[in-house]
């Protein structure tokens, strides 16, 4: 360790992530505030125990060579996935956490870290690799396990963390745009074919042929049935006559088969409340006094703020109760009412200044281990950015997953501050090209 370390740290990375940690606290504040001006919440202070250990393990991981974790990444990806089956089979129904005394740890918030060293160690590792679709099939395996296993706690919010991660470190990482758009192509058909038949039911109420094909087993099995004998046509033509049409032909076979087939088990899967989420995101007034609520009174809040905001402790959303989990995944509506338009500008400068530190080290980074564990980080920053203020707005479905560095909550800040400590380590050696 060395204390010159600590000195070569990206200050301009660690100084917005600072002040974003100093406005979630004053909001997180402003939230267990009533009407009557009486605290009923003392969260504030533990989120400032938080912050604090946050950035002293910031500046610790500074201080140890990032490469460190090159050679345990599988032994920490193994322990949390330890951790997270040990959950699913003896936690209680829909437990997610590892009680320690009062304290509770969210195992899958530092699951998303040990699966982003792991991925960059293999694609750092693989890079030379002469077979690129086993690469690629590697990489989501390695990502699809804990994805699963979170999944089934159930938590679909952190569980669509693991998309980005994988997304922003293949492409980062050379892997062939193909499989790349594969993958995305596959995300947004099943999202369609899951989202149509929930559209057709409750916002147009009239059946619709083509839509009504979505929701019958008998008709999914017999169409994967028949993609599959096109795709193995397609595939023998491809081998024997190395033709690139029969290629596009399996490509986009294979794309709406498997999207078809992901879809379905998907409606299995989710839990009750889960889809109402995605439906009154198409419309929240379809149950306006349950599960669209939080979203018409944060559209509200929002809108209240105005230009300028109400004032500091002056939003009524929040004083009169009217927004549930107001600290943690609707804290930006909190602070919108607040702080209005120019204090949102503000907050999305400052996400912006890490985004962009961050792309600015990826850029200028030797090592491909390095590189690719900021492709990983960005992912899990931009996504929860992303989601979360969608949210909030009525522009993407609740999905709880909180603003890093600004919601309340001990293992979303201490994950997120673990991501900037690996970061400041690589920037200290960005010059380093490896071993």
């Amino acid at each position: 360790m060395k204390i010159k370390d600590v000195l070569d740290i990206d200050y301009f990375l660690l100084l917005p992530v600072m002040v974003i940690m100093a406005i979630g606290i004053l909001f997180i504040y402003s939230s267990g505030i009533t009407s009557a001006g009486e605290i009923v919440s003392t969260e504030y202070i533990r989120q400032i125990v938080w912050a604090s250990a946050g950035l002293i393990i910031v500046f610790a991981l500074s201080m140890i060579n990032y490469r460190r974790f090159y050679n345990i990444s599988l032994y920490l990806y193994l322990f949390t996935l330890i951790l997270l089956v040990y959950i699913a089979v003896f936690g209680a129904v829909g437990a997610r956490w590892i009680r320690i005394g009062t304290f509770g740890l969210q195992i899958s918030e530092f699951t998303k870290v040990t699966t982003i060293l792991l991925l960059a160690r293999f694609l750092a590792s693989t890079e030379r690799s002469s077979q690129p679709f086993l690469r690629f099939i590697l990489s989501c395996v390695i990502v699809i396990i804990p994805m699963g296993i979170v999944l089934i706690q159930p938590d679909l919010g952190t569980a669509l963390v693991f998309i980005p991660i994988l997304l922003s470190m293949v492409l980062i990482a050379g892997v062939s745009l193909r499989y790349v758009l594969f993958a995305v192509c596959c995300i947004v058909l099943t999202s369609l074919f899951l989202f149509l038949p929930l559209w057709q039911t409750f916002i147009l109420q009239r059946s619709i042929p083509v839509i009504a094909l979505l929701t019958d087993i008998r008709l999914i099995l017999i169409a994967i049935l028949a993609f599959s004998v096109i795709a193995l046509i397609a595939l023998f033509g491809y081998l024997k006559y190395k033709k690139k049409s029969f290629f596009w032909i399996l490509y986009v076979v294979a794309i709406v088969a498997l999207s078809l087939g992901i879809s379905y088990a998907a409606r299995g899967i989710l839990r009750h409340y889960q889809i109402m989420r995605l439906i009154v995101f198409m419309d929240p007034q379809i149950d306006p006094r349950g599960a669209g609520w939080n979203i018409i009174q944060s559209v509200i809040a929002i809108g209240a703020g105005g230009l300028t905001g109400q004032g500091f402790l002056q939003g009524t959303q929040s004083y009169y109760r009217f927004l549930p989990e107001q600290s943690t995944d609707f804290i930006f509506s909190i602070f919108s009412e607040e702080t209005g338009f120019l204090g949102g500008i503000i907050l999305f400068a400052l996400y912006l200044i890490i985004f962009l530190r961050i792309l600015r080290l990826i850029k200028i980074t030797a090592d491909p281990f390095a590189v690719n564990i900021c492709a990983g980080l960005v992912g899990v920053y931009g996504f929860h950015f992303l989601i979360n203020v969608g949210m909030t707005m009525g522009i993407m479905p609740i999905t709880g997953i909180p603003l890093l560095f600004m919601s309340y909550g001990g293992s979303a800040l201490f994950s997120a501050m673990i991501g900037i400590g690996l970061i400041m380590s690589i920037h200290v050696r960005r010059y380093n090209r490896g071993p």
